[in-house]
């Protein structure tokens, strides 16, 4: 069943899905992620025959593509040089 692209890409929606829910950048790197190893296994000619055979094989592919998915939003809409505002006196005084 791990081998089906179309659980993959129902992964992808479902955690698209959980993103738009909790809105943190935390599942977006993770739809990718599962995206992009459903378009691989629909795609993928060879590679798609070598990572379907073996289920660890295709988890550290999606973990690999997830981080990269993860990374690459992080550098695009990720937090900003002086983005951050570091109080150092209380609203009070």
């Amino acid at each position: 069943m791990w081998a089906l692209w179309w659980v993959w890409m129902a992964a992808a929606l479902a955690l698209g899905i959980l993103e738009m829910l909790v809105p943190a950048f935390l599942f977006l790197g993770f739809a990718l992620g599962a995206g992009l190893t459903g378009l691989t296994l629909l795609f993928g000619g060879g590679l798609a025959l070598w990572l379907g055979a073996s289920l660890p094989r295709l988890l550290v592919y999606f973990a690999v593509l997830s981080l990269i998915g993860w990374l690459a939003l992080r550098k695009a809409v990720g937090v900003r040089h002086g983005q951050v505002k570091i109080w150092d006196r209380d609203i009070n005084d």
